[in-house]
Parts: structure tokens; C-alpha cells; sequence
């Protein structure tokens, strides 16, 4: 098992060992040229992390620690540092360093967090793969000889995570993006609703559904993040909510579709722990889903929100992009101002419906993804990844379009392949959803 930010925590208090050491071990994994840490960090450890921990370490001798304090924290490249070039996973962007920290960064920095250094991504953040032709994808920890996704956007941040280069990674998440990798490596990570937390100094996707999120050891580790960076004025703790009496709604359509028979089985299993738990779980028709492929069309939002940031850039470094992330950006130019008003007016219309709709229900419960990880070499013929890609994006992009928040928890066996459950709550009841995350995640994670 991953050390979580408690376990860290108390070590640290306790003078077990001190924050020097603890980066020390993070980036000498980063620099070990057998580990994945060339294509997680694909810059390098921040050249200041070891001075970060050495004056953390110099303010706890004065009594000086605050909730975070000595904890290293992986930063997805998407979110400005500053001193440091943002370069979103693209060789297209490489401008001056940083002026300050994003805001949801500086909040970490504040608590006390190391932050060790820039994890690569997909480009721009357009793919749940994780595959990135310019640094290189980083392996899944999970059969790292067959050479699997990662999961994207957040690609780096989970690996950096399940191979002890990070004790936690900042992502962004858009249609999945701080989730999918976490399902597919085997940690937690949660996708909060997007006015949580200020996405001012992160290189936007999507106005309309980018948020930031966190992956971890535990779902305690996202709550506490999640905490810090939505600006609560003190780490606020969370209990973890008994489940009896608990109402899931298990969503008869979209998500249960083509599951491999890997992910069902691990379902089924998380499914009847928390029946047997007390919680009641019932198969739910949602009516406001049928009309979320209208959000799609021609890429929907996300891809006329991209397009209206990437059009200037994409006249004077079109050939430094990923062709495949260019191609999806392109489809938003399709787009009229009006059917972008219309699509807006559409959501809204959605997200009050599903609000609705959710009402009776402490929380809807379904696979993360569909499937298991697949091979990196499966994906390079154009219509293996755009259709793997669509896969993997679509239950977890269904909180996104919603603006609802959510969860993903690990409920595979050690030694299988990773198996996210995706609990996903109401519009703005992200404390009361991690709650019921750490309920669940305790009925259902298998350490055995």
C-alpha cells in the first residue's frame, strides 16, 4: 500500500524522518533511468523542490508546519508554477517562466506542499489515453512489460503517484482527466464541481467543464487536497459515512454498456459489499442522459471553447501539435456562435434536470471505465485510439457535462489489472460526496 498524506504527516511530526529526505526519495526516483520518471517528470524534479523541503524542515524546527507542510506534490504541466514554463504537455508553447503560482498551486505552496516538479500530460489536455508523441506516455504501473496507457489527460500525475515519485499529483479534469488515469493505475481521484476551486493560472481546455482535481493513495488524501485548494480556511476533516441506509443509484443506460468482463466482475463485487454493507443500491433510468450526445456534436463545447483559445496559436505552430489533438481542436471551427449559445442554454437545461433527478439519491455508482488498460502499441492505428479514447471518456465525462462532482476508488484485487468504482454526487456536494467516498472505499478496496 501507498504511504497516504497522513501516514506522511504523522512521520513527519513525529520526527521519523523529515521533509528533506522524503523529496530526496521522490526524486531520485524521478532521475532513476530503469523507472518511468523521464516520461512522468519529462523536465526533470523542479530544480527547487530540495530547497522547498530543506525550508520546510527549518520551519518545523521553529514550530512552523502547516497541514501540508513537507508533503511532495506532483503538478500537472497545464498549471503555472511560478519560475517555471507552462507547457501543457506541447511542444508549441514555450514562452517566458511564470510570473506566480496558479492559484489553486499557490494554496498548496501555502499549506506547506513541495512541489516536486511538472508532470507530462496529454497534449492540451484533449485525450483520456495519456499518449503523448512528444515526451513520451508514461507505462501503467500494472503490467509495465506489455507497455500500457496510463490514462490521460493526467497521465504523469497518477504514475507519479504509484511509482513513489509523488505522495500525491495535481491534475485538471475536464472529461475524466484526474479519474481515468486513477482508475486504469489503481489510486483514488476525485474531479470536484468546477466552481470549487479557481482555475486562474492553468492553461484552460474548456471553460465550461475544466476543473482541478487530485490523485492519491486514498480517498482521505483527495478530501484533504481538495480542502486546501478550494480555499477553506482550515483543513477541515472529514469522517468517513456509514453506509447503512444509503441510497446508490446504479444508471441502467451509457455506463453499463461494453464492459470487459474484468471491470463487471470487479463491479459486481463492489456492488454486493456495499448491499451487504447496508447501503441500498437500485437500477436508476436517468431521462435527462438521452440528450447528452447532444452535447457532442461536432465536439461540442469542449472542442469550440478549445478552438477559441488555440486559434492564434495554431496559425503560427499548427506542425508542433499532436496531429490528433489538432484534428479535435479543428472541430470546433465547425461551430456557429449560435449553436454555441444553443449548446450552452442545452446544458443548463440538463444540468437542472439531472439535479432533479438526483435527489432521491445519496450518490449515483458505476464503473469508472469500461475497461481494462490497453497496450500503447494497440493505439497507434487513428481509429483504435479515437474510438478507445471516446470509450474510456464516456462514463466519467457524464460529471463534467452535468456539473456534478466525483470520485473514482479502486476496487480491484491486488495483483489484478486496476478497476475504478465512480461515485458521482450532486452540484456542489463535494464534502458530503468524499465522505461517502471514504465510506465506500473502505467496504470495497481489496487489500487481500
Amino acid at each position: 500500500m501507498l504511504p497516504t498524506l497522513d501516514t506522511l504527516r504523522a512521520r513527519l511530526a513525529d520526527r521519523q524522518t523529515d521533509a528533506a529526505e522524503v523529496v530526496a526519495s521522490c526524486v531520485a526516483r524521478i532521475e532513476d533511468s530503469a523507472g518511468e520518471g523521464r516520461r512522468v517528470f519529462p523536465h526533470g524534479a523542479s530544480p527547487s523542490a530540495m530547497v522547498q523541503a530543506e525550508a520546510s524542515d527549518a520551519m518545523r524546527r521553529f514550530g512552523v508546519a502547516g497541514p501540508l507542510a513537507g508533503i511532495p506534490v506532483s503538478v500537472k504541466d497545464l498549471f503555472d508554477i511560478q519560475g517555471e514554463v507552462t507547457r501543457a504537455g506541447s511542444r508549441a508553447l514555450s514562452g517566458a517562466p511564470a510570473a506566480r503560482d496558479a492559484v489553486a498551486i499557490g494554496r498548496l505552496r501555502a499549506a506547506g506542499a513541495v512541489l516536486v516538479g511538472r508532470t507530462n500530460m496529454t497534449e492540451f489536455a484533449y485525450s483520456g489515453l495519456g499518449i503523448n508523441p512528444h515526451f513520451g506516455t508514461p507505462a501503467n504501473p500494472f503490467d509495465r512489460a506489455a507497455g500500457r496507457i496510463p490514462g490521460g489527460s493526467s497521465s504523469g500525475a497518477a504514475v507519479s503517484v504509484t511509482d513513489g515519485m509523488a505522495a500525491a499529483g495535481i491534475g485538471s479534469d475536464t472529461g475524466g482527466s484526474c479519474r481515468i488515469p486513477a482508475a486504469l493505475c489503481g489510486v483514488a481521484g476525485f474531479k470536484p464541481t468546477a466552481a470549487r476551486i479557481p482555475l486562474q493560472g492553468a492553461v484552460p481546455l474548456s471553460t465550461s467543464y475544466d476543473s482541478v482535481g487530485s490523485m492519491a493513495p486514498s480517498v482521505a488524501c483527495c478530501a484533504a487536497l481538495d480542502s486546501i485548494m478550494a480555499g477553506e480556511l482550515a483543513l477541515q476533516p472529514y469522517e468517513a459515512q456509514a453506509l447503512a441506509g444509503l441510497r446508490f443509484a446504479v444508471p441502467s443506460a451509457i455506463v453499463m454498456e461494453g464492459l470487459d468482463a474484468h471491470v463487471a466482475a470487479a463491479f459486481e463485487r463492489a456492488i454486493a459489499r456495499l448491499s451487504a454493507a447496508g447501503a441500498f443500491v437500485k437500477q436508476v433510468a436517468f431521462d435527462s442522459w438521452q440528450r447528452l450526445g447532444a452535447l457532442g456534436e461536432h465536439g461540442g463545447l469542449v472542442a469550440m471553447e478549445a478552438w477559441s483559445w488555440h486559434v492564434g496559436l495554431i496559425k503560427e505552430h499548427a506542425g508542433e501539435y499532436d496531429p490528433r489533438v489538432l484534428s479535435r481542436i479543428r472541430l470546433g471551427s465547425q461551430n456557429s456562435i449560435a449553436e454555441y449559445l444553443r449548446m450552452k442554454a442545452l446544458r443548463s437545461e440538463l444540468c437542472l434536470r439531472a439535479d432533479n433527478e438526483l435527489q432521491p439519491y445519496d450518490a449515483v455508482v458505476c464503473p469508472t471505465v469500461p475497461i481494462v488498460a490497453p497496450r500503447i502499441a494497440d493505439l497507434a492505428e487513428e481509429s483504435e485510439y479515437t474510438a478507445t479514447n471516446r470509450l474510456l471518456l464516456r462514463n466519467p465525462a457524464i460529471a463534467n457535462m452535468l456539473d456534478l462532482c466525483a470520485v473514482s476508488i479502486p476496487c480491484h484485487a491486488p495483483g489484478d489489472a486496476p478497476v475504478g468504482l465512480m461515485l458521482m454526487g450532486r452540484h456542489m456536494s463535494d464534502r458530503r460526496l468524499l465522505s461517502i467516498g471514504m465510506g465506500v472505499e473502505n467496504v470495497v478496496r481489496q487489500t487481500h
